[in-house]
């Protein structure tokens, strides 16, 4: 079966929900369980939330992957927003800019098997997240 790639453009908490709806379908469509599909929806959302929160506007790019003996799903998530300054301290848990709780980032981390971010100060931010199906 092959699952296309889907873009959801970000540009209010309604497309966070939508990014997060759309990822939950295909999760399923890919063969995830109804948990790992739901730890996959929160990260979306987490991803998401940065956006609207710091950007204003990007997009989430979902894609259907296959390794050599696995499948999984890829989330992209771009902004040309402000980017990060420091990296490192973003992905420290309870760190924050915005007074929220800080388990944005850090928190994508853990429920997701590989994580990438690249950011450049006043040239956005790119986060590649993976999740295999087990």
């Amino acid at each position: 079966m092959s699952v296309g790639e889907i873009r959801v453009e970000i540009n209010s908490d309604q497309d966070i929900v939508i990014a997060r709806q759309k990822g939950r379908v295909m999760a399923g469509e890919l063969g995830f369980s109804s948990g790992d599909a739901t730890l996959i929806a929160t990260a979306i959302s987490e991803l998401a939330r940065n956006i609207v929160s710091y950007a204003r506007t990007g997009q989430i790019k979902l894609k259907g992957i296959h390794g050599s003996s696995r499948s999984g799903i890829l989330v992209i998530a771009s902004d040309d927003g402000p980017g990060i300054i420091d990296i490192r301290q973003a992905l420290r848990d309870g760190f924050s800019t915005s007074g929220s709780l800080g388990l944005g980032l850090p928190g994508v981390r853990r429920l997701m098997d590989e994580f990438e971010i690249n950011s450049q100060p006043g040239k956005g931010t790119m986060v590649a997240v993976k999740k295999w199906r087990q």
